[in-house]
């Protein structure tokens, strides 16, 4: 025999290959199965790992809001300290003049001012002649003008403002209409 030149398969060959064909998709079918078993607790693992991931950051993100609410008014607080700390200096004067005392009060209006933007609460204080705002303004009373109607004539207290939300409108008196 020559190594060119095939082999003759014994008689019973083809009888032994039915048996490997049929095998073949039952062996397909279980190596599927093993690959779609592996794919699903490979899944399985990666959405408990996710949602303990969202569980996780939820508690830490309630727990910052949580933080964030109990300390916001320190900062606030921080700031009013100085005002207090005026405050009880110019009562500790007994002998102070009406002058000093006016001197003391401004200083300490200042202060206090500027502690209250520093935390972003602002003033509402609209000028004569503006235009009346009812988000900002609350009308107390129309008067007799002589300016535009539905315009601010005086202001009877300031407004104010914490981050751009009205906290107090400014109330103030409007022309009324000619």
């Amino acid at each position: 025999m020559s190594d060119t030149q095939p082999t003759p398969a014994p008689a019973d060959a083809p009888d032994s290959a039915t048996p490997a064909t049929e095998l073949d998709p039952l062996a397909q079918a279980l190596a599927e199965l093993a690959e779609l078993k592996a794919k699903s607790a490979e899944l399985a693992d990666q959405y408990l790992r996710a949602k303990a991931e969202a569980e996780n950051a939820r508690r830490r993100a309630e727990d910052e809001i949580s933080k964030a609410r109990k300390f916001a008014v320190e900062a606030f607080a921080e700031s009013l300290l100085p005002v207090t700390d005026s405050l009880e200096a110019g009562l500790g004067h007994k002998d102070a003049t009406p002058e000093q005392i006016r001197e003391g009060a401004q200083a300490t209006l200042r202060q206090l001012t500027a502690a209250l933007e520093r935390n972003k609460v602002i003033a509402i204080n609209p000028a004569a002649g503006a235009k009346f705002d009812p988000h900002q303004h609350q009308a107390i009373s129309m008067v007799p003008a002589e300016q535009e109607a539905n315009t601010v004539v005086s202001v009877l207290q300031k407004g104010y403002t914490i981050a751009e939300r009205v906290l107090r409108p400014a109330l103030v008196t409007v022309a009324a209409p000619k």
